[in-house]
């Protein structure tokens, strides 16, 4: 009897071991992700090692549609599978039913699951995005009270803006019960009628930086109704916190700048604004000088009689007209009236006549009427004419403001026409005053 096994009988008994091995049906493994392939049919293969040993592995189409992660060249991975052999190379492997991340890749497998969750119901969106206030009047500061964090705060907040008042509310950062105090402090301050919140800490690894990516967390900034600034870690640090806040900064001192003005662009703004407002108010009082000037050399000022001189002989000569007019027509309609009665009086049944009786009076109304409507034209005339020179008279001038300086009853239109010590009268809207001159310049 031949007492040599081929290689595929040796290789069947070997796999038939593996398979009836209850150890080997359910194993857990953690190691790193080498040589990763995908094949074409969706299968992945790949080895699994650690610092001392590999082993191959491969996962089906079926259980890697599964997977929440791209998996690739590095990852730390923990693996649930089974072992068994490849007969056609006689060596054993992996079948991996189930991987997810290791440690700190687990929490990046959370975070990007809970982003693209957040981010699909809008969390993240610009419309609920508040505006950070040009002029803060209080700002509340949410981090550690001990740290680099505090102190590069305050101390920008204090050598930018030192106007605004500064809330430090100490809060947990990291650590197992810092989520709930984060919580509570930014409710806090929501309901301190401060003008804008600053969460933030110093830079760290994604586990000390946790803390800001949890959902709850993510939630009280969605809801607050004061605008936060997110100054979580250093510039190339991440968190959910950033993406939600109505501001992210990336550093703490940078969150402490968005949050305030500089005092001295402000005092430059002031100094502006002051220079360019002296110089336009000069300007107008200096346009205002020089039209009053061109009005007080006016000449018909200097010698008010030349306003109304000529306005009342126009009215003299106005009511002249006015008389002589109405003379005229009160002799024309006299004449029409004697001619109308002498026709009157020819006719030998005038008084027996009721037609003539009524003419009579018809001529008579209509002579009334006509005298009436001629007089009433002519009042309106003389009004109208009266008002004209009305406004041109030396009373109205009076009333706007002017005054009429008289020497001896005689109008001074010139400061050449007075001398020192000459007594004059100042005729004003409401009375005169009597007084010397004691300079002329």
């Amino acid at each position: 009897m031949d007492k040599y096994l081929s290689v595929t009988a040796i290789t069947k008994y070997i796999k038939y071991k593996f398979d009836q091995d209850p150890h080997l049906q359910n194993v857990f493994i953690k190691g790193e992700i080498s040589n990763f392939k995908r094949h074409s049919s969706g299968h992945l293969y790949f080895a699994l090692k650690d610092d001392k040993g590999v082993l191959s592995a491969m996962m089906f189409k079926s259980n890697a549609n599964q997977l929440s992660f791209e998996p690739k060249e590095g990852d730390q991975v923990l693996i649930e599978g089974r072992i068994g052999i490849y007969e056609s190379r006689g060596s054993y492997q992996i079948y991996v039913q189930s991987m997810q991340l290791d440690g700190v890749g687990l929490l990046y497998e959370k975070f990007e699951a809970l982003k693209k969750e957040l981010m699909e119901k809008g969390y993240f969106n610009s419309e609920h995005k508040l505006n950070i206030p040009k002029y803060p009047r209080k700002i509340a500061v949410l981090t550690a009270s001990t740290g680099a964090a505090i102190r590069d705060i305050c101390s920008t907040l204090d050598k930018r803006y030192p106007l605004a008042e500064q809330v430090l509310i100490s809060t947990l950062v990291q650590g197992k019960e810092a989520k709930d105090n984060i919580i509570n402090n930014i409710q806090q301050a929501d309901a301190m009628d401060v003008d804008v919140i600053i969460v933030g800490r110093g830079g760290g690894s994604i586990e000390d930086l946790w803390s800001f990516n949890e959902r709850e967390v993510v939630e009280a900034i969605y809801n607050c109704s004061t605008p936060i600034i997110s100054a979580v870690g250093h510039e190339t640090d991440t968190t959910l916190s950033d993406f939600v806040s109505d501001v992210r900064a990336a550093t703490p001192t940078q969150a402490a700048v968005i949050a305030t003005p500089d005092i001295n662009a402000l005092y430059q703004l002031i100094a502006n604004a002051r220079q360019y407002l002296t110089k336009h108010v000069t300007q107008s009082i200096q346009q205002d000088k020089q039209k009053l000037k061109q009005l007080s050399s006016y000449y018909k000022l200097k010698t008010p009689s030349l306003l109304y001189d000529q306005e009342t002989q126009k009215l003299d000569d106005y009511q002249k007209q006015l008389t002589r007019n109405l003379e005229q027509t009160i002799l024309q309609n006299k004449h029409k009236i004697d001619l109308l009665q002498n026709k009157l009086r020819i006719a030998p049944i005038y008084n027996k006549t009721t037609q003539y009786r009524q003419d009579y009076d018809r001529l008579n109304i209509m002579q009334n009427q006509l005298i009436n409507r001629i007089i009433t034209q002519k009042k309106q005339i003389l009004k109208s004419k009266l008002a004209q020179l009305d406004a041109l008279s030396p009373t109205q001038i009076m009333l706007r403001g002017y005054s009429i300086i008289e020497k001896n009853d005689k109008i001074i239109t010139s400061k050449d026409d007075l001398n020192v010590e000459d007594d004059i009268t100042i005729n004003l809207k409401d009375g005169k005053i009597e007084a010397n001159v004691k300079e002329i310049r």
